[in-house]
């Protein structure tokens, strides 16, 4: 990997951090437990663990779980919410088609701001951004008067049909200022100019909660970055797979909410792209959750319906902002394997986390974990756990896994088979929301797998899948760090245009684009980024007549303005995608309802160079042990170092490859090939 400068990401993982830093065509990796008292200190550690000189660092982007740890944990600001008279309950009724429709005692999901804190005000604008009523400032004083005398101190505001004319959302932030200038405000309309109401209040609320601790959090790195004379560019990872600076990113944290895992799914994507294989699914399992998400044709997918916490029996909270669409769910290395009433063996979500971590960290940690599942079988070398920077304690996971054997009356190896066969269960269910369910053909795709545990997991599941084959790549401990040096500058801006969109709209659609376009421009000029450094790209969401959903369809990027033309190619363009994502078209007219525009500014990034490492892969072997395949049996298993087998060479399974911060496991009947970029490539053979 080469590049004209030092650049370094930073992860921030659930049981680790993770750096990558690049320069002058050298490659380097640090891991730092991650901690949860001051996340701050893990990035300093990291840092100070590596062998850079901190001031000649130009760009520093940094990934963090901040945002979702405070959402999930429910450790946010007591924040207040001013709204439309009239609609003060819209947190309370969020939407009718919830989850477990048939279950009587379902409960909605709580509110982030209970009732007493949600103040309504008079003001009126209709779906046009008509003006209906004007606002009343009295009532915007009288509640901000009550939310100080409260002592809560940040407020969000969010009124009806604010996408459409945000003037009053404007004007109510004026009053604020005035009263309570030291509070936080977010305004509705400045994270998203989309429609729907529950979920633009509720994203608006989620930002003032997080606001504060982002803010907190970000000073706090500022400083610790100033002292150690860290004094480049710093960005921060969005959820868009983009990135942005840390002033940005105070005002809309909750952009930040996956900032980790996108770095992962970025970084795939561009493996798969360099290696021939665009269409990819991503696998990164760390030591608390397993991430997943399809890139088709080398393009990672993004859109704005995204819900925390979601699942079959649990409705979750809207963001309505762009996301990577991931698949996420507490499936780690740590995660805690347990007993439920009907004694079946789950796993997660509940993880064993940093601190004290698996059992085997002997840090005082006694319930099993997928760790401690991976280390009786065979498949960790307690010797080699970081590089041998941490010894794992054989003993120790065997006592914890004690307690399942017990409960099902059977040997402490065969407990941990079934833990490591329940949690592949749950990864490939994973792997198949964002694959088989969506109308995709797994087998047409390569999974690119990454993390700290994914190698010792991706062959087992991309043989369940059937995929094309398994590429484990470079650094798979630290990709999605490396993921982040890859991505540029982005926004995603997205505005609600219910009209048809026939040939007569172009013009007005074209110019609703410009106005879009200049909004990019000057967020971006506000950076230091100039206008011809900056690239558009155009999309619409388009519906069939009298449908509710719509499908995201791309406006071709060579077309200066949008013509008539283009109109046509778009809507056709629109009929292809419908029928691959529902299995039919229709001839009816065609609806708009949202304009999308990404503007993308290119920095420095590290390219994927060819390696060249001579020999055989005997060269590389470092030992043989016994490792139990489970239903495979046992097998003396050869032991390789990773980063001694020679490119364009190829053995077979059983095997280990092991390198400092992931083992990667090849079955039996698999063959692993290391291609001329050093990826690992695991097929069936």
């Amino acid at each position: 990997m080469s590049v004209n400068n030092t650049r370094v990401a930073v992860d921030i993982g659930g049981t680790f951090t993770d750096l990558v830093a690049v320069h002058d065509g050298s490659l380097s990796l640090e891991k730092a437990s991650t901690t949860p008292a001051n996340y701050a200190d893990g990035v300093v550690d990291a840092l100070s663990m590596s062998d850079l000189s901190l001031p000649d660092i130009e760009q520093f982007v940094h990934g963090t779980t901040v945002v979702i740890n405070a959402i999930t944990e429910r450790d946010g600001e007591p924040c207040a919410l001013i709204m439309t008279d009239g609609f003060r309950d819209v947190l309370d009724i969020t939407r009718a088609n919830r989850p477990d429709m048939f279950n009587f005692r379902y409960e909605k999901p709580e509110p982030f701001v209970p009732r007493r804190d949600r103040f309504e005000v008079r003001e009126r604008v209709d779906q046009a951004g008509s003006v209906l009523s004007t606002l009343k400032p009295d009532d915007v004083r009288e509640a901000v008067d009550e939310i100080r005398d409260r002592g809560i101190e940040t407020i969000a505001v969010a009124y009806l049909n604010a996408y459409a004319n945000p003037e009053h959302e404007r004007r109510t932030r004026e009053i604020i200022a005035e009263e309570f200038p030291d509070a936080y405000v977010t305004l509705s309309h400045e994270l998203t100019e989309e429609y729907r109401e529950y979920e633009r209040t509720n994203t608006a609320v989620l930002n003032s909660y997080v606001q504060p601790i982002a803010d907190n959090y970000l000073t706090v790195l500022e400083s610790h970055l100033d002292e150690h004379g860290v004094d480049g560019n710093r960005y921060v990872m969005k959820s868009n797979a983009g990135t942005s600076s840390f002033d940005q990113a105070r005002q809309s944290p909750i952009e930040m909410i996956e900032s980790g895992p996108v770095g992962g799914v970025f970084g795939a994507a561009r493996v798969g792209e360099r290696v021939g294989e665009p269409d990819v699914i991503s696998f990164d399992m760390g030591g608390t959750t397993a991430k997943t998400s399809l890139v088709e044709d080398g393009e990672v997918d993004i859109n704005t319906e995204y819900w925390l916490e979601s699942s079959a029996r649990e409705e979750g909270y809207p963001v309505q902002i762009p996301v990577v669409d991931i698949v996420e769910i507490g499936a780690g290395g740590g995660s805690i394997a347990w007993i439920d009433k009907g004694d079946s063996i789950n796993v997660g979500p509940r993880s064993a986390g940093a601190d004290p971590g698996p059992a085997c960290y002997g840090r005082g940690g006694s319930e099993p974990t997928v760790t401690d599942a991976n280390l009786v079988t065979g498949r960790l070398n307690p010797e080699y756990f970081l590089g041998g920077e941490m010894k794992l304690e054989v003993d120790q996971a065997e006592s914890a896994l004690e307690s399942v054997a017990d409960t099902f009356g059977t040997s402490v190896r065969e407990a941990a088979h079934g833990i490591l066969r329940v949690v592949n269960s749950n990864m490939a269910h994973a792997l198949k929301q964002v694959s088989l369910r969506r109308g995709y053909d797994p087998r047409q795709f390569a999974l690119v797998a990454s993390g700290g545990a994914g190698g010792l997991h991706a062959a087992t599941l991309g043989r369940e899948l059937g995929v094309k084959e398994t590429i484990v790549p470079r650094a798979p401990g630290q990709f999605s760090a490396w993921g982040m040096l890859l991505t540029d500058l982005r926004r995603d801006y997205v505005r609600t245009f219910v009209r048809p969109f026939e040939a007569s709209a172009a013009g007005t659609v074209d110019d609703a684009f410009a106005t879009m376009a200049d909004r990019a421009r000057e967020a971006f000029a506000a950076e230091g980024v100039l206008a011809d450094e900056i690239t558009i790209e155009r999309s619409v969401d388009l519906r069939y007549d009298g449908q509710e959903h719509t499908v995201q369809t791309p406006i071709q990027a060579e077309r200066a303005r949008l013509t008539a033309d283009a109109i046509e190619e778009t809507i056709e363009r629109f009929h292809r995608l419908h029928k691959q994502a529902y299995n039919f078209r229709l001839e009816d007219p065609v609806e708009m309802v949202n304009l999308r525009l990404t503007a993308t500014a290119d920095v420095p990034k590290p390219t994927i160079d060819v390696l060249d490492r001579g020999g055989q892969p005997s060269d590389a072997r470092r030992d043989v042990r016994l490792v139990d395949f489970g239903a495979e049996g046992s097998h003396e298993t050869r032991i390789y170092d990773r980063s001694s087998l020679p490119t364009e060479s190829s053995f077979d399974g059983p095997a280990i490859a092991e390198e400092p911060a992931c083992t990667t496991l090849i079955h039996p009947n698999q063959t692993c090939r290391i291609d001329e970029y050093g990826n690992l490539r695991i097929s069936q053979q």
